[in-house]
């Protein structure tokens, strides 16, 4: 019989900290140590603890292990942007994608393998769902990237739907944000849905991160269309319960828009969107489409872009394009681990 699989430590807060050490007899100022040495020092065993009593390491190691792993694969493009693979499971993997730029640098981060939502546009859905990922598996994202000192940001923009793994995600940001664990502003934080209203009320209600919901077209139908979940959740009923939320003065709602050739880059999208957004205190992100296998999606043009862009600022609505990041190394979301997939 080989080892059995021990659990991490690795992703636990402050409170499932406490209680493990409860349970195995520890000092209760032991878990005040344990979860500095996880969250703010960079170790890779229960060894390294040093100053907690070897007797409590050693029973500590019966039953846990920190649970931290590496990337398994990074590539790098010419302008900068690293994509990191993360193995998950079995021949499961998922990405982080690292974008410096001048004084900043964000990564993004997945919180599933594959994705349920079934987006036209996006290659993660096309693996389908196989996962969601622990707490502990998206903070490891960050906390073993070997740029982690440099972070300004981090966005919850890469495989899968976040507020399909709500729990873990929320877990996750308390991590990133409590005093015991890395004590980031959730300024510094966003989080991005298709727009699963429920989950996205709990989020609202029990953190402070930023929210991004990924709009794409302001007209049901052609939203349906680019986004099948629209049937359950539709876009009237989304808005109404982003404007039932006051977002105050710090926190930020922006809106991603992805721009397809001759269907959402019209001038009667910018009419219906100035309609839809009027009042609402917001961002709008253009992107531009990296075109995935198998779909009849096409990018805008760089001129239909930039006309879009002008025609919604000029309504008062705070409109940018997200410039394109990474294109030479398999930058859409579920390139890399589809490719890397196949391969195993």
């Amino acid at each position: 019989m080989g080892d059995s699989i021990k659990e991490r430590l690795f992703g636990k807060t402050a409170n499932e900290v406490a209680e493990i050490c409860l349970s195995l007899g520890m000092p209760r100022f032991t878990a005040i140590q344990i979860t500095d040495w996880l969250y703010k020092k960079k170790i890779q065993s229960i060894d390294e603890m040093t100053n907690i009593a070897v007797r409590y390491r050693d029973i500590l190691k019966e039953k846990f292990e920190i649970g931290l792993f590496p990337p398994s694969t990074v590539q790098e493009s010419v302008d900068g942007t690293r994509k990191y693979l993360y193995q998950s499971g079995n021949e499961r993997f998922v990405e982080s994608a690292y974008i410096p730029d001048a004084d900043r640098a964000t990564l993004c981060v997945s919180s599933q393998v594959g994705c349920k939502m079934g987006c036209l546009f996006c290659m993660t859905g096309k693996q389908g769902f196989q996962a969601s990922l622990t707490a502990g598996e998206i903070v490891n994202q960050i906390h073993s990237l070997p740029e982690r000192d440099k972070l300004t940001s981090v966005v919850y923009m890469g495989m899968g739907e976040p507020f399909d793994n709500l729990g873990n995600v929320l877990k996750s940001i308390e991590i990133l944000t409590a005093e015991w664990g890395y004590a980031w502003s959730p300024r510094r934080i966003t989080v991005s849905t298709i727009g699963i209203i429920p989950a996205m009320k709990a989020f609202l209600e029990q953190s402070e991160a930023n929210l991004a919901v990924s709009l794409h077209s302001p007209f049901e139908e052609e939203r349906r269309m680019l986004m099948p979940m629209e049937k359950v959740y539709p876009l009237p009923e989304v808005m109404k319960a982003i404007r039932f939320w006051d977002f105050g003065s710090q926190r930020r709602i922006s809106f991603e828009y992805i721009l397809f050739r001759n269907l959402n880059d019209t001038p009667r999208h910018v009419k219906e969107l100035v309609r839809l957004l009027n009042g609402l205190r917001c961002r709008v992100n253009l992107i531009r489409f990296h075109p995935i296998p198998d779909t009849p999606l096409e990018g805008s043009y760089d001129q239909a872009v930039q006309a879009f862009k002008d025609a919604l600022n000029k309504k008062d609505i705070l409109t940018t394009v997200r410039a394109s990041r990474g294109e030479d190394i398999w930058a859409a979301c579920g390139l890399l681990s589809t490719k890397e997939m196949i391969k195993k």
